[in-house]
């Protein structure tokens, strides 16, 4: 019998893994900071404390890139010291559950799969689950029938968009659209507008606050570096160019979701027109997408309550409950 079964959601800004020992899943930033090169200085959260902050002998980054591994040394390094975190130290024997992206190269697939088994956390067993399906069980989906579902997961880097059936993905498509591309659009729109540099930090903060800054009536406020003058000052930045600046890549993800859409075959597409989209993913609660989806679609859509962590309550349900394990399957040839 295993010591422990993990639940593993690598995403490109968190990653999450679920631990079948405590129940709980931990949620921490997917970066890691190095120091000359070949030191650990510091990874998850508190290499994102330092991030933009560090001096030059400390390279701080994030070892996925678009949804898939681009650094596997590094990602080796961070997944070693989570789980040894996690499972104080007693990590042998565990099974291991890795949720991957289904639009991605079947080499891309299996640098998951070698991550987890070179990573030197003594794994029993490896299996992979498509994270469109790990998703839909999260959020209490039953993904095993033959109802369409789609599923949009808005990421750091990218979106995906699938459709589900018989706990298997019909069609998927994975764009370079997220959470980064929209902090991008806020840095350059503050710059166009104020010429005013800001972090990527301040970007997010920006939109992650911009439901509630609209709700009290109020702009962002802040600081930055005045291209002019190139000192620091604060501004006041107005939530409608913020929002403005989205516009661009909210109709880049609804332009993708209608090719999905047209492409469906009739009978899952009158499932989908009854049940609407399911909406997730780390950047999928920025202000005004759903709305956007749903007057772009002329669908219902329906927003995930915890969109971070939903890939990996997906993959505790796996782990927990025998009925869905057959959506798990294992890497051919490296099975154990």
């Amino acid at each position: 019998m295993a010591n422990n079964v993990f639940g593993i959601d690598l995403g490109t800004n968190n990653i999450k893994i679920y631990s079948k020992n405590d129940d709980k899943i931990l949620v921490e930033k997917n970066m890691i900071a190095i120091e000359n090169k070949n030191t650990l200085f510091a990874y998850g959260d508190s290499a994102y404390d330092m991030f933009e902050k560090a001096p030059g002998n400390i390279h701080i980054s994030y070892p996925l890139s678009n949804g898939v591994i681009a650094d596997i040394k590094n990602m080796e390094t961070l997944i070693k010291y989570f789980i040894t975190e996690m499972h104080k130290g007693n990590n042998k024997n565990s099974d291991y559950f890795i949720a991957v992206p289904t639009d991605v190269t079947e080499v891309e697939k299996r640098a998951f799969y070698d991550l987890i088994k070179d990573a030197n956390v003594k794994a029993k067993k490896i299996m992979v689950v498509e994270k469109a399906v790990a998703d839909g069980l999260g959020l209490d989906i039953d993904v095993k029938n033959s109802q369409g579902v789609l599923m949009v997961n808005v990421g750091y880097e990218t979106t995906e968009v699938s459709i589900l059936s018989l706990g298997g993905i019909v069609l998927s498509r994975l764009i370079k659209v997220g959470g980064s591309k929209f902090d991008e659009s806020i840095r350059a729109a503050v710059r166009r507008e104020f010429s005013l540099l800001i972090g990527a930090k301040t970007a997010e903060t920006i939109k992650i606050a911009l439901t509630d800054l609209e709700k009290e009536g109020k702009g962002a406020v802040v600081y930055g570096r005045d291209i002019v003058t190139g000192l620091p000052v604060e501004k006041e930045i107005p939530t409608k160019l913020v929002v403005d600046s989205l516009e661009e890549h909210f109709s880049a993800i609804i332009d993708n979701v209608r090719v999905i859409l047209e492409r469906t075959p009739p009978e899952l597409a009158a499932d989908i027109y009854r049940h609407g989209i399911y909406l997730t993913g780390g950047a999928s609660q920025v202000s005004h997408l759903a709305e956007r989806l749903a007057a772009g679609t002329g669908l219902k859509v329906n927003v995930a309550e915890n969109p971070i962590t939903s890939v990996a309550m997906g993959l505790a349900k796996i782990i927990k409950e025998d009925n869905y394990k057959t959506v798990a399957y294992a890497i051919e040839g490296m099975s154990k």
